[in-house]
């Protein structure tokens, strides 16, 4: 039965030597990291792939691209997963364990679809994928929030990145490689069987402790997290630089492929082969180098230091498209261009973790996580206009997008490191 939040809870970790702050929540967030990566490609590219080999027209497969909604309006029910818990397993367990149980059976549900007769009772579980799969990242996303130190943030969410774009991999060019041999109703049953294997995982993690009450009423979970939010220091300019941080990266990535294909001139196996392939694993790396990086810098040097890199980088777009198609130069900016990506975004989500309220995680963390998608959903159709004027335009004006965030974050150093300190103990 359901029951509302009224206590503090703490459930006891499996292994009460762990602590908090050590060695075992950055493998748990790692792990945790690559089950929120591994349904979204299994929703999108994956999918359209399988549709387009099963013949379906492109105007059903452009249809379909819509079932990704829920990842972008999952900030509507996540005071649900800060109100409510059952079954003993704590508030940010029992949600992971029963989303990756039914993530594990809509994609084994999937495996049973014949798209070459009916595409809809596929579109139909996609959809539901891609709802359980916005349900499990507000859960992921609240867990990493609670169980590191502000120590542990930058190098915590490395480890969550890299995990995230392993699966990635696995569910977008491992999961083609394989159904190009199994096919893909074969593939998508073993990707079933490996998000059965999550739920051991999450099983297995210790629940972050609670120190604060945490809301009684569905109202509280939903207003106060926001009030909460209004009441921090500086939080307009935080909101702010929050959209812009990532504007010149969103910009520039809105038509990447694009630019390649039409712009460059190269052909779909050179782009896969580097751009999917190459680019993955030097965002890994960013990953895993910004995080180590943020033990030394602190919040505000690391966002400063990543996203002066992150310009740069869109420089190498600019020289490239001055330049004409050169593969060599192409593996250079693409692995640049990942490499401190991946650095930024650490900083930038390692923000978003540390303006979170242990009392309001999941639903903080949906809509500062929200907000910061703004920029990547709102400037796909100006990114196309733009590119009408030439792709030197184009890149221009994502390198120029990449400064006002850099200027405001010259004004916020204060905020910053107040938000990089540990928080105070509570009173007794």
């Amino acid at each position: 039965m359901i029951r509302p939040v009224t206590l503090p809870v703490t459930p006891p970790p499996l292994n009460p030597a762990r602590r908090v702050d050590g060695r075992v929540p950055l493998i748990a967030v790692g792990l945790l990291g690559f089950y929120s990566g591994l349904p979204l490609a299994l929703s999108g590219s994956t999918l359209q792939a399988w549709l387009t080999v099963s013949g379906a027209d492109l105007a059903t497969i452009g249809m379909l691209s819509l079932v990704g909604w829920p990842y972008l309006l999952k900030f509507l029910w996540a005071p649900a997963l800060d109100r409510w818990h059952w079954g003993g397993l704590g508030r940010r367990r029992c949600w992971l364990v029963l989303t990756q149980l039914l993530l594990a059976v809509v994609l084994a549900g999937c495996a049973w679809c014949d798209p070459s007769g009916s595409v809809w009772p596929l579109a139909m579980l996609a959809l539901a994928l891609a709802a359980l799969s916005a349900t499990q990242d507000i859960a992921i996303d609240a867990y990493r929030a609670e169980v590191l130190s502000p120590a542990a943030r930058g190098l915590g969410t490395g480890y969550s990145i890299a995990g995230y774009r392993l699966a990635m991999f696995v569910s977008g060019a491992g999961a083609l490689l394989l159904a190009d041999v199994w096919g893909f109703r074969f593939t998508y049953g073993c990707l079933a069987g490996l998000m059965l294997v999550g739920s051991a995982v999450s099983l297995g993690i210790a629940e972050p402790p609670v120190d604060e009450a945490l809301p009684v009423t569905l109202r509280a979970a939903i207003v106060e997290p926001l009030l909460a939010l209004g009441r921090r220091p500086g939080i307009l300019p935080l909101l702010l630089f929050i959209a812009l941080y990532k504007l010149g990266d969103q910009f520039a990535g809105s038509l990447t492929q694009t630019f390649f294909i039409r712009g460059q001139g190269f052909s779909l196996t050179e782009i896969g082969a580097i751009y999917k392939g190459v680019g993955v694993g030097a965002s890994l790396l960013g990953g895993i180098v910004g995080g180590l990086a943020m033990y030394r810098l602190g919040l505000w040097q690391a966002l400063l230091g990543f996203g002066l890199l992150q310009a740069l980088t869109n420089l190498g777009f600019l020289i490239l498209a001055l330049g004409g198609k050169s593969l060599a130069g192409m593996v250079v900016v693409v692995v640049l261009e990942n490499l401190c990506g991946g650095m930024g975004t650490c900083a930038h989500v390692a923000l978003i973790m540390a303006l979170c309220e242990r009392r309001y995680t999941a639903t903080q963390f949906a809509a500062l996580t929200a907000f910061a998608s703004l920029g990547r959903v709102l400037l796909g159709p100006l990114a196309g206009s733009v590119a009408q004027a030439g792709w030197v335009t184009y890149v221009a004006v994502s390198c120029v997008l990449a400064l006002p965030a850099l200027a405001l974050l010259l004004k916020l150093r204060g905020v910053l490191d107040a938000l990089d300190q540990p928080a105070a103990a509570p009173e007794p």
